[in-house]
C-alpha cells in the first residue's frame, strides 16, 4: 500500500506522564519495559484515526492533555506508551518521514522577531525545500486569503500584532502544502474578525486541497464550525468522539437535538464545563507537581 493510501493519523493506547521519578528508556526501545514513571498521567491511553480530507477536532480544558498530544504527533515528545502513526509511519523510529508530511501551528508561534514576516516566511520555506521564487509567488496569495495586506508582510515581526502574527504562523505551515496539518489552539487569542480570517482559510484549504487536519480547541462554537469529528479530552482521556450531530443526539434525551450545543454535551459527559474542567486540571498540575 503506498504512502498516501494509508491512513493519515493513528494514535494508539498513547500515555504520556509527567513529574515522575522513575526513569523510562524512549519508546522505541523499551515499550513496555521500561520502568514506569510516577507522576502525573498528561495523555491517559488516547486512542483515535483521523481519514483523509477529515477536520478531526480534540476539545478540551487548557491542561487537558491536548498540547502534550499534539507534540507526541510531531515527533517533539516520545509517548510513554502505545503508538502514532503518520501515513504508516512510526512517529518514533521513523520520525524523519512523519515530520515531512506534517506541519504544525501553536497558539505561541516563535520567529524571528527583527524579520519582516516575508523574511521569515522566506526562511523558513528554504528549510521546507521551497525555492525564493516558490515563497515569491505563493505568500501573497495566502496572506490576501488570511486578510493581511502585503505591506504588512514586509514590516518586523515586532511591530505587528497578536492577531498578526498568528496569521503569519498559519501561512507559513501552509506553505509547503502539507498533508496533514496539526493546529493546536490557532485561534486563541484572536480578535474575531482574525479568528473568522482564520476558520475561513482552514475550511477553504481543506476543501480545496483535501488536506486532513486534526484541530485542538477549547472553543466548542469554532470546533462544531469546522470539524467533522469532535473527540473530548478531559483529564487526558478522550471521554466521547463522534460527530458533532451524534454528540448532541447522545446527551439530548427528550429535547430537540438542535436546542443542544458542544457545551451541553461537554457539561453532560463530564459533569462540568469546560471552564470548571480548566480549573481541576490546573489544581491538579499543582498537586501532581
Amino acid at each position: 500500500m503506498s504512502e498516501h493510501q494509508q491512513t493519515p493519523l493513528r494514535v494508539e493506547r498513547v500515555t504520556k506522564s509527567f513529574g515522575g521519578r522513575g526513569m523510562r528508556l524512549p519508546a522505541p526501545f523499551a515499550r513496555n519495559n521500561g520502568h514506569r514513571r510516577r507522576g502525573r498521567m498528561v495523555v491517559d491511553h488516547v486512542s483515535f484515526e483521523v481519514q483523509r480530507g477529515e477536520i478531526f477536532g480534540v476539545i478540551g480544558a487548557n491542561g487537558s492533555g491536548k498540547s502534550t498530544l499534539i507534540r507526541m504527533i510531531s515527533t517533539l515528545l516520545l509517548p510513554d506508551e502505545g503508538s502514532v502513526r503518520v501515513f504508516g509511519y512510526d512517529a518514533v523510529t521513523r520520525a524523519t518521514e512523519v515530520r515531512a508530511l506534517i506541519n504544525r501551528v501553536s497558539a505561541d508561534p516563535s520567529f524571528f522577531r527583527n524579520m519582516s514576516a516575508y523574511e521569515n516566511l522566506l526562511f523558513f520555506g528554504r528549510v521546507y525545500g521551497l525555492t525564493r521564487a516558490d515563497v515569491r509567488r505563493r505568500t501573497p496569495v495566502i496572506l490576501q486569503k488570511l486578510g493581511l495586506e502585503w505591506s504588512r508582510a514586509l514590516e518586523p515581526m515586532s511591530n505587528l500584532s497578536r492577531g498578526q502574527q498568528q496569521k503569519i504562523a498559519v501561512a507559513r505551515s501552509f506553505l509547503t502544502s502539507p498533508v496533514l496539518m496539526l493546529l493546536d489552539e490557532p485561534t486563541t487569542g484572536l480578535d474575531p474578525r482574525s479568528k473568522r480570517d482564520v476558520q475561513t482559510f482552514i475550511r477553504e484549504v481543506q476543501r480545496e486541497h483535501d488536506a486532513t487536519i486534526l484541530l485542538t480547541t477549547h472553543d466548542m462554537d469554532e470546533a462544531e464550525l469546522l470539524c467533522d469529528r469532535i473527540s473530548f479530552l478531559s483529564g487526558g482521556r478522550i471521554v466521547a468522539l463522534g460527530t458533532p450531530y451524534e454528540l448532541r443526539a447522545q446527551v439530548a434525551g427528550n429535547r430537540p437535538v438542535e436546542s443542544i450545543d458542544m457545551e451541553d454535551v461537554f457539561m453532560a459527559l463530564t459533569g462540568r464545563s469546560v471552564e470548571e474542567d480548566e480549573e481541576e486540571e490546573g489544581e491538579a498540575a499543582l498537586v501532581g507537581g
